[in-house]
Formats: structure tokens, C-alpha cells, sequence
């Protein structure tokens, strides 16, 4: 799984056979078809693994809001952390981008814009979270396509700016 995840982020899921994930993991080709009768079946788990690194980054984000009780400066500090990980960032764009592919890996690539609209209703109406989530997407490709990504003072502004006619929420 690994081996085809690193191929989805390097060079796109429409690169992927089963033969490049058995030479990137430096096993027989059979293994790969006897754990993964099929192409779809591999790229499916590949994705699944990358989402799940995606719940550790929620976890993280739900700690820091209710350490800094909604305030969004520590979710920009976070947001500006990640977008600094060009690795991070491509793994997640490589996500979306095969779930644009696929309908069915859809569900897979919004685990992680599901999970911030919920962790920011606790502090916001549903609305604003959308809109934060929006525009946490767009600052993804915006570091994918800039050498330098949106720091936290920028994100902070742009946040506060999305929030400034939100309902607050209290947690």
C-alpha cells in the first residue's frame, strides 16, 4: 500500500499498474496481485492509507481549537505548519486529484474537508466552516504553486475575514 501511495503522490494514480508498485516495493509481482485482485483494489487501499493520515491532522486540528477556544490564530499556526510540508501538501492534492478521476474515491478524498467543516461548528455556523474549509483548499494549491506558502499572518487575516459575519458558536 505504501509503495502505490508513493507512486499516486509522485507521478498520479493514472501511473499506477501493478508492476511499478511491486518494483517501488522491491517484491514479486505477484504479491501485489494476490493481495490486490485488481488495480482498483490497490488504488482504492493506497488512498485509504493516505486518509488515514488525514485523521491525525483533524485530531490535531480539533486539539488546537479548543486549546485556543476557537480563536483561529492556533488553527492558522497549524494551516501555515502543514502547507510548509510540500510533501504533505502533494499527498493531499494527489488525493484529490484521483478522487476527481474516480466518483468512488470521492468519499476518500473528503474525509479530511468533512472533518474540518465539523471541527469548526463547534465554534462557528456551518456556513463559515464551509467557507474556511474553501478556503483551506484553495491555499493548498496556492502552495503547490508558489515556492512560498501562506504564512500564518496571511491565513489569519483571511480567516478572521471569513468569520467576521459568522454566529459564533459556544463550545
Amino acid at each position: 500500500m505504501e509503495a502505490a501511495a508513493d507512486l499516486i503522490v509522485g507521478e498520479g494514480a493514472a501511473h499506477l499498474t501493478h508492476r511499478r508498485v511491486a518494483a517501488r516495493a522491491q517484491v514479486p509481482l505477484g504479491s501485489t496481485t494476490y493481495y490486490f485482485a485488481s488495480l482498483t483494489e490497490l488504488k482504492t487501499a493506497a488512498l485509504e492509507h493516505l486518509t488515514r493520515e488525514s485523521d491525525t491532522w483533524l485530531e490535531q486540528v480539533r486539539t488546537t481549537l479548543a486549546d485556543h477556544h476557537g480563536d483561529p490564530r492556533g488553527l492558522c499556526d497549524l494551516i501555515a505548519h502543514y502547507l510548509a510540508d510540500r510533501d504533505q501538501v502533494a499527498t493531499d492534492f494527489a488525493l484529490a486529484t484521483a478522487a476527481a478521476h474516480d466518483p468512488a474515491l470521492r468519499p476518500l478524498a473528503l474525509t479530511w474537508f468533512n472533518g474540518l467543516v465539523d471541527a469548526l461548528t463547534t465554534y462557528t455556523d456551518p456556513h463559515t466552516a464551509h467557507a474556511i474549509a474553501v478556503f483551506t483548499d484553495g491555499a493548498l494549491i496556492h502552495a503547490l504553486l508558489h515556492d512560498t506558502p501562506l504564512d500564518t499572518d496571511t491565513l489569519y487575516r483571511s480567516i478572521t475575514a471569513l468569520t467576521h459575519t459568522a454566529h459564533p458558536r459556544t463550545p
